[in-house]
């Protein structure tokens, strides 16, 4: 019954992942900010900006689900599943101001999802160590692609800049988490295939 719970568990989480449906544990840097006027191309940009990144949470829902179930240090897996904690929030903040813009989720989530879960396994399977440095290279790059993001929202969108912002000091934050805990850096072709595989998942999100 216990593997029977978890796997529910899991499941269940995976479908609220995918569908947009979540819960964030804090509040949405956005609130308190007037939503301003945008005509519709200004629209269309902040809405495929912040589908791109509300897949890149889909996507680290994924990895941090995979990664902590796998992990073989009990402190690794809390530091993982706090991290991944965090990531639920910027999914739902993502997802609230897709709906805020008049637009919706990535109709691709479920195939954003099962490929960064399985690579989350694959990295989990190689130890915590090599875990913990993929946790570092995805974060210094998901920072890296969120500050791009806040030079590229319209001028007026403040509230999405609100979120973008929030979420890339929580990155940082994790990515500093996870070198702390021993992070094996993650060798120059990996980094350059993750950078190519992130490149067609965010070119191929914004619109789809």
């Amino acid at each position: 019954m216990l593997f029977a719970d978890r796997l529910i568990g899991q499941v269940d989480s995976a479908l609220r992942v995918m569908s947009g449906v979540s819960v964030a544990s804090r509040a949405n840097p956005a609130n308190g900010i007037d939503e301003a006027p945008m005509d519709a191309a200004a629209r269309r940009q902040s809405a495929g900006l912040m589908r791109v990144n509300h897949v890149g949470e889909v996507c680290a829902q994924a990895l941090y689900q995979a990664q902590s179930r796998f992990a073989r240090d009990d402190v690794v897996r809390k530091q993982l599943q706090h991290a991944g904690r965090e990531e639920e929030d910027h999914l739902a903040w993502t997802a609230q101001r897709l709906n805020e813009l008049g637009s919706r989720v990535s109709l691709l989530n479920p195939l954003w999802y099962t490929g960064a879960y399985v690579l989350g396994a694959v990295a989990a399977k190689l130890g915590d160590a090599r875990s913990l440095g993929f946790v570092v290279e995805t974060e210094r790059q998901v920072e890296a692609h969120l500050n791009d993001h806040m030079s590229r929202l319209p001028a007026q969108d403040m509230k999405s800049l609100a979120i973008v912002s929030q979420m890339s000091v929580d990155e940082a934050e994790h990515g500093s988490a996870a070198k702390e805990l021993g992070a094996k850096e993650v060798p120059l072709p990996a980094r350059q295939v993750m950078r190519a595989m992130a490149k067609v998942m965010t070119t191929t999100a914004y619109y789809i």
